[in-house]
């Protein structure tokens, strides 16, 4: 049954001075500065509470809009309940989907999870946590983006946030939580950033510092990563039984841009041989580990952050990813082609192997000095 007003009608709005306001049935008038008129709503809605800026008259905003956007409201809510799964009692929001959402990620054997718990938990959460999973919206979204630009995240962080609440959803209709996707998520664009890789000098002392250090894991981790390109996870989960000595490659099943075999070195082939032969009858991981849910290692960032700044590096600036971003650089400056690159990161694209050949243009310029080589006894004399 529509709600009667007595307050909020069209008569009183029109008396109101600038900075007075008229609130009855969860919506409220008020008189702006310049005259013109601004509705927003606050309602309690299935436990929840909405609070929400509808617009303003010059907007064409009116009373009813903000009743339509209450009612649109509650009709999700009575739809949620009845689509809710069996033996599902209360509509689930985001904070207690993400709960169920890494758990289940854990079994299914997913990617990145520490990552996207992380981001979850730390962003998302404190500003979209009582969110009916079902009724986020792409101006919640877009509310969030704000937000997080307010407290001077980079454009590429707020994506790798937005990119786990895209993840979040995407298994919910997987696993029949929502019916749909309920908001649009545009990217914010990201500008190229400078890539950071180790000198030769700086791969020596932090090589000679894994050695050392007390962690059995961060040193073979480390020259995986230098020698390989592969990415962390990537190495982390190698099965010994994946590791082909004979032909120098590493099969990786679930790589980034699907299955994938590795090329090696020759001198990773007798690193690894050491440690295959030093490996417990039965153990199926490189990196095995009894305390971990997956049997391996999952995180390594503690011992290498000790061991880059036992090398005298900031560990701010040369993360984990660095070792990738070392070997590819240094693929490309050493002359190799870049579908050849390609071929070895495992990149999706040429595109993202184009990045690494601006870094550091002295093989560029020795690639001109090879040119004008060839051409100088024909032009220059």
């Amino acid at each position: 049954m529509a709600k009667s007003f007595s307050k909020l009608t069209r008569p009183a709005t029109r008396k109101l001075l600038p900075g007075q306001s008229i609130i009855e049935h969860g919506i409220t008038y008020e008189k702006l500065l310049d005259n013109d008129g601004r509705y927003t709503v606050n309602v309690m809605v299935d436990g929840i509470r909405v609070h929400r800026v509808i617009g303003k008259d010059s907007e064409g905003v009116t009373r009813e809009t903000a009743e339509e956007f209450i009612e649109h409201r509650r009709t999700e809510a009575r739809t949620d309940r009845l689509n809710l799964p069996s033996g599902r009692k209360v509509v689930l929001t985001l904070k207690k989907s993400v709960e169920e959402y890494i758990s289940k990620l854990g079994e299914e054997g997913g990617k990145d999870i520490a990552a996207k718990k992380r981001r979850l938990d730390q962003h998302v959460i404190p500003i979209l946590g009582n969110r009916p999973l079902s009724q986020i919206t792409t101006f919640d979204v877009e509310r969030y983006k704000k937000h997080r630009k307010g407290q001077e995240a980079s454009n590429g962080t707020v994506n790798r946030e937005l990119a786990a609440l895209s993840h979040l959803l995407n298994k919910a209709m997987e696993w029949r939580w929502i019916p749909h996707k309920p908001c649009l998520i545009r990217l914010l664009k990201e500008e190229p950033s400078r890539i950071v890789y180790l000198t030769q000098e700086q791969v020596m002392r932090l090589i000679e510092e894994a050695k050392q250090d007390q962690n059995p894991h961060v040193y073979p981790f480390i020259v995986i990563g230098l020698e390989t390109a592969m990415r962390r996870m990537e190495i982390l989960s190698i099965r010994i039984r994946d590791i082909d000595l004979g032909r120098r490659i590493i099969h990786i099943p679930k790589a980034k841009s699907g299955s994938r075999e590795q090329p090696i070195t020759k001198h990773l082939v007798e690193f690894l041989k050491g440690y295959i032969e030093a490996a417990s009858p039965g153990q199926e991981w490189l990196f095995s580990s009894i305390g971990s849910c997956t049997g391996h290692t999952i995180n390594i960032e503690k011992p290498f952050r000790r061991v880059v700044q036992a090398s005298g590096l900031d560990p701010k600036v040369i993360v984990r990813h660095t070792l990738r971003h070392t070997a590819i650089t240094h693929l490309v400056q050493a002359g190799v082609d870049l579908p050849t690159v390609k071929r070895i990161s495992g990149h999706k694209t040429l595109a993202m192997v184009e990045r690494y050949s601006h870094q550091n243009g002295a093989h560029i310029q020795a690639a001109m000095d090879k040119l004008e080589k060839r051409y100088s006894s024909s032009i220059h004399h």
